[in-house]
């Protein structure tokens, strides 16, 4: 018998001998609804579960029939933390990545004003840009 057979029944063996988590009692899905994949890529879906948590997401192609085709899911959820507050995140999901929003979530700070009196600066005066660009060349 190989060596990794041998490890993977003992493994098998340990997880099927160990207790149950008494936190883990599953949770009841009270409301579902579920439209899709459809045909054209459009899909919608959403639930609700009995410890309160929301979810729905909607979904579609962008750029159909292109190199750039892929799929956009727009979205949301809500949950109670252990804090007793209520969460909601509203997200968008497509070729850029996945946006969230959220009142709770970490957001950009704002620029410096004098960082955008800087960059002003540089926008408005391209010519001592391009100065400066052929300095560094010769």
């Amino acid at each position: 018998m190989h060596l990794s057979t041998i490890v993977l029944c003992a493994l098998v063996a340990v997880a099927a001998a160990a207790p149950a988590d008494p936190n883990t009692t599953p949770i009841p899905i009270v409301k579902q609804a579920l439209d899709g994949p459809n045909p054209d890529g459009t899909y919608n879906y959403n639930y609700e579960t009995a410890n309160g948590i929301q979810v729905e997401e909607q979904g579609h192609l962008n750029n159909v029939g292109t190199d750039q085709e892929a799929i956009e899911a727009r979205g949301s959820f809500s949950y109670t933390g252990t804090d007793g507050q209520t969460y909601h995140v509203s997200y968008v999901a497509n070729e850029n990545g996945f946006q969230p929003e959220g009142s709770h979530l970490p957001t950009t700070p704002a620029v410096p004003p004098q960082i955008l009196k800087a960059l002003q600066y540089i926008a408005e005066h391209p010519e001592e840009n391009e100065e400066l660009q052929e300095k560094k060349r010769n």
